[in-house]
């Protein structure tokens, strides 16, 4: 009896999105989601969300146009790469994508589920194990870890793949190298990609090195800078004009464009899109403290202020007074400093940032006794270049630093802007 009720709410709510589509060709729509399950709570349905309430926003996710991409998947098996931001949301209701293409008849066969897993719940880095989603049955493999790529194997069964995740806009966050592989896979399968855009919380500016090609890793994989101002949609199309998919590969690819939207438009995100970015500070500032993932000092992991404090034992307290002890919580089951007093400083009134902030990262260093022991081999990663760490062992001021950087933000700009689908 709910699930024909589930059903037929969602015609309804189909019928309505084809006719707002009809009376303005912009509100194009498509759906989108968020996960199936949680482990903490569930995710609750709710049936009187309507296409109409969604499209009261200023502006739009392609997943809330379901009229735009509901066609494409009419008749095909459908694979999903998507976590707990596939989401249509609004205060107080929500409805994951996978729901609401099985309610529409849409054959999903398989979900692809990124770092974090499909729930967006596992730690940075943490092995996230294939499964069964207990609410469809429909099998979920893990993108991450030893298989990044889908394989051919993983592939077979499947016509059309949508790609609908929740980006941050930094070149280490690692959704943006599972959208590669991804493509990749797409493109030797020969199948088409779908990609529901959605905005960019830090789509505002561009910063930081550029990622030079030795130094490439799944926390960079291309030349772009740390801070690379587009949308996921946009960047999957700079990944196929670029070329940057083995083999002078090419994706078939549609991107769903977010409407109403510029890369000047605030966006608060409504679902966390990985469990230590709890909030909007934290994903702003996520650019300019994740440099501290590759040193011995903490960015908060293990407390309710990930990403907006950072400290250790061994910084002064008398020039880093704010104090944490980071404990097991979810995202950190083993945090660095693990019931050790840290001291630090806590950066939650910050005003937001419109480029990246090293001088936190530049006192640090300067404050921390062991100087030979503040760089790990991971920075290297995360900066994309040698460069950047020889900067600050040598005593370059931030400016100076960031003076190296504007002649490759330049040709990048240029560059971008052939992708680029918003003002």
């Amino acid at each position: 009896m709910r699930l024909t009720f589930f059903k037929n709410t969602f015609f309804l709510w189909l019928l309505v999105s084809f006719s707002c589509g009809s009376q303005n060709n912009q509100e194009k729509a498509n759906a989108s989601g968020d996960t199936l399950e949680k482990t903490q709570q569930e995710i609750v349905i709710h049936d009187t969300v309507t296409i109409a309430e969604m499209m009261s926003k200023d502006f739009m996710p392609g997943a809330h146009r379901p009229n735009a991409y509901l066609p494409i998947l009419k008749d095909k098996s459908v694979g999903i790469v998507a976590n707990q931001t596939s989401m249509l949301t609004k205060p107080s209701k929500s409805l994951h994508l996978v729901d609401f293409l099985i309610a529409e008849n849409i054959q999903v066969k398989k979900v692809f589920a990124p770092e974090h897993g499909f729930r967006g719940t596992a730690d940075a880095g943490e092995l996230v194990k294939d499964g069964i989603d207990r609410r469809t049955g429909i099998p979920i493999i893990s993108l991450y870890g030893a298989n990044k790529k889908p394989s051919k194997q993983q592939m077979q069964g499947i016509e059309l793949m949508v790609f609908d995740i929740q980006d941050v806009g930094a070149r280490f966050y690692t959704y943006i190298s599972t959208l590669h592989y991804v493509m990749e896979a797409c493109a030797e399968a020969n199948i088409p990609l779908v990609v529901l855009d959605r905005p960019n919380p830090n789509g505002h500016y561009i910063d930081g090195p550029v990622l030079e090609k030795e130094h490439s890793s799944f926390v960079g994989m291309h030349p772009v800078p740390v801070v690379h101002g587009m949308t996921i949609g946009e960047y999957a199309q700079m990944i196929n004009g670029e070329g940057w998919l083995s083999n002078d590969l090419t994706c078939r690819l549609t991107v769903i464009p977010v409407s109403n939207y510029t890369h000047g438009t605030p966006y608060s995100l409504p679902v966390k899109p990985s469990p230590n970015l709890p909030n909007d500070t934290a994903i702003n500032l996520y650019p300019s403290l994740c440099f501290f993932e590759g040193t011995p000092l903490s960015a908060g992991r293990g407390t309710s202020m990930q990403f907006q404090v950072f400290g250790a034992p061994a910084l002064p307290s008398a020039y880093f007074p704010f104090q944490f002890t980071p404990q097991p919580n979810e995202g950190a089951k083993h945090p660095k400093f693990e019931g050790q007093l840290c001291n630090g400083l806590d950066l939650r009134e910050q005003p937001r940032l419109d480029m990246l902030n090293l001088e936190w990262l530049i006192e640090a260093y300067v404050g921390y006794g062991k100087k030979k022991e503040f760089f790990t081999d991971f920075f290297t990663k995360l900066a994309g270049t040698e460069t950047l760490q020889r900067q600050i062992e040598q005593g370059y001021t931030y400016p100076e630093i960031r003076a190296t950087w504007l002649r490759d933000l330049e040709a990048y700009d240029a560059m971008r802007k052939k992708y680029m689908l918003y003002p």
